[in-house]
């Protein structure tokens, strides 16, 4: 974020950590929205320290981050549990274009993870999500991480192994291939908005899976689907049933290709695949009203 002020200042050396500091929290918490209120707790406890005795203000306020964000996760635990059909994480835009303004909230979601990993992410502890975020996304080193976390060094390097022997078991194996997943994401756009129920199963892996979530607040299945014929004639019922004008843009948010579709110019539906062997593996559908909050006005 653009500042005239001095760079001594405390606003000045919160800003030039926010951008971290987003990354850590929503790559904790899976929700855009959660890692804003959590940052904003960082810079009030930020501002009430007798910053003459922080040595380091960029460990200090990553320390602070993820503590609130592992308190947070404890507190959500509970509302998780009674979440209305599967959950997903909250989609964020990866690619504003060469336009877009220089702000803290685009280097946050610019870096991003992918649904798909956010999803395994949520299975684990709180401790070990901080671990692995903070080591695997972040690369800090296991001492910083012990001093956050207020445990010994012996502690996190162990949570660090289970953790990422837990996320390589659960992480589902897709093609990373961008320019082919853009491919396939238009095919699978074109088929669908077209009614074309043939067209559609050609490029559905036969144990291809939906995981839709609504949060019980709009339409969509409150169970996994799985098969190619099942999956494709949900999304052949439900392609043309929007009430109202329908506009369907192409995008990238969390570092993919995905589907948004607006309703009378308010955002609607998310829609993303992922691709394993040049067939579609996966489908998540995102309908929940309030993670669809950030994308409007696109």
């Amino acid at each position: 974020m653009a500042t005239d002020l001095p760079t001594d200042t405390p606003t000045a050396c919160f800003e030039e950590h926010r951008a971290l500091l987003l990354g850590v929290a929503y790559r904790m918490l899976g929700r855009a929205a959660d890692a804003e209120d959590v940052v904003q707790e960082a810079w009030l406890r930020w501002t009430a320290e007798d910053r003459a005795e922080v040595r380091e203000p960029r460990a200090f306020l990553v320390r602070i981050t993820t503590r609130l964000a592992v308190d947070r996760l404890r507190r959500v635990a509970a509302r998780r549990e009674a979440y209305v059909g599967p959950w997903l994480p909250e989609p964020v835009v990866t690619d504003f274009g060469p336009a877009a303004p220089d702000t803290a909230e685009r280097a946050l979601l610019a870096d991003s993870v992918s649904l798909a990993l956010l999803v395994v992410l949520e299975s684990l502890s709180p401790p070990e999500r901080a671990v692995f975020v903070l080591r695997e996304a972040f690369g800090f080193p296991y001492a910083e991480i012990a001093t956050a976390l207020d445990r010994t060094e012996s502690a996190v390097r162990q949570l660090a192994a289970r953790a990422r022997r837990h996320v390589d078991e659960r992480k589902p194996r897709y093609d990373v291939d961008p320019a082919a997943r853009r491919d396939l994401t238009e095919r699978f756009l074109t088929a669908a908005a077209g009614g074309d129920l043939g067209g559609l199963l050609d490029l559905l892996a036969p144990d291809v899976r939906l995981v839709g979530d609504s949060g019980g607040k709009s339409r969509a299945p409150l169970r996994i689907i799985e098969g190619a014929d099942k999956v494709g004639r949900f999304l052949h019922a439900t392609a043309g049933s929007a009430a109202g004008a329908l506009d369907v843009r192409l995008l990238e948010l969390n570092g993919a290709p995905a589907v948004l579709a607006l309703v009378d110019g308010r955002p609607d539906s998310v829609l993303q695949i992922e691709v394993l062997g040049g067939r579609v593996q996966r489908v998540h559908l995102i309908r929940n009203p309030d993670k669809l909050e950030s994308l409007a006005g696109l």
